[in-house]
């Protein structure tokens, strides 16, 4: 089969479009012939070795996939050969850039049938950091007010459209290039952070902040007197420290992504039944994922690249 690996870790060079053999399933494990894998940021910090994670090399990148099953392991119940699926497989195992990836039974749930098979592989890592930041850390409700920071990337747009979905107010940070999707993603308020002061455009507390964007120590702290006293501070940014206030009972929570597929299936089905939108900002094949880590190295992919393996 075709893929892409890297044989040694270090910038995009090192990623070879090559053959590889083809995988086989081990107990409880399926194999999936690849439809898309999405490209997240964290596979160039895994392949530049700068991210902790304990790959096997030379390692096939990717961790959210899309597909069909094309063979099951044993003791592999309630999935069969030729159901689509979707599912964020585990990150240090060998990834779904490439037409065939063996992947945990149990990660994996029935793929959405609205959109295209490919397009779906922009769904579960980004769209579960989603859920897990607001409900299961931040613990949203209906009538609640949401400050979203860095709402213009993939995660931000699901934040946005899952927080107004479940009734609550939603504000949210974007630059220009943004601001038209975050508005159609349904937030209530936009703030053009290269503009205006976030610190000046919220003037009532808010429940939950949930910080998606780079941002400074000092910056983030400075946030943090715009939450209301016994609400939540949510961060994706584990690089730096969560901020709280433990005086006045604002909690600080860091997001570390883990797998459910019981809410990825939750999620399907909204995708499903309209109510919430994946959105694609590129397909690309397989062959070209080296150039997407250049260009994501360089600042320059913005919104999701999806990669689509040749035709099998």
């Amino acid at each position: 089969m075709k893929a892409v690996r890297f044989h040694e870790t270090g910038g995009a060079g090192v990623l070879r479009y090559e053959d590889a053999d083809l995988p086989v399933p081990g107990a409880g494990e399926v194999r999936v012939r690849v439809a898309g894998s999405a490209f997240n940021p964290a596979d160039g910090g895994i392949r530049g070795g700068f991210l902790p994670f304990p790959v096997t090399l030379p390692h096939v990148p990717g961790y959210d996939v899309s597909g069909t099953i094309d063979a099951l392991g044993d003791g592999v119940d309630g999935l069969t050969v030729g159901q689509d699926v979707v599912g964020f497989i585990p990150m240090i195992a060998d990834g779904s850039a490439a037409q065939y990836v063996v992947a945990p039974a149990a990660d994996l749930v029935a793929a959405p049938t609205r959109i295209p098979l490919a397009d779906a592989a922009g769904l579960p890592s980004v769209g579960l950091t989603a859920s897990q930041a607001l409900f299961e850390a931040g613990g949203l409700q209906a009538g609640q007010r949401v400050l979203i920071n860095g709402a213009g990337g993939p995660v931000g747009g699901y934040a946005v459209q899952l927080a107004r979905r479940a009734g609550a107010y939603v504000i949210a940070t974007a630059s220009p290039r943004s601001e038209q999707v975050v508005k159609a993603a349904g937030a209530d308020e936009v703030i053009d952070h290269t503009t205006t002061s976030v610190l000046d455009a919220v003037t009532e507390p808010v429940d939950v902040l949930l910080n998606l964007a780079p941002i400074t120590p000092d910056g983030f702290a400075a946030l943090v007197p715009r939450v209301r006293d016994g609400g939540v501070v949510v961060s994706t940014t584990p690089t730096v420290t969560t901020p709280g206030d433990e005086g006045r009972g604002v909690r600080a929570v860091t997001i570390f992504l883990h797998p459910e597929a019981d809410v990825l299936s939750r999620l399907v089905a909204l995708v499903d039944s309209g109510d919430l939108h994946v959105e694609i900002a590129r397909r690309v094949p397989l062959s070209e994922l080296p150039t997407i880590h250049q260009q994501a190295d360089a600042g320059q992919v913005h919104g999701k690249v999806v990669v689509v393996p040749p035709a099998v």
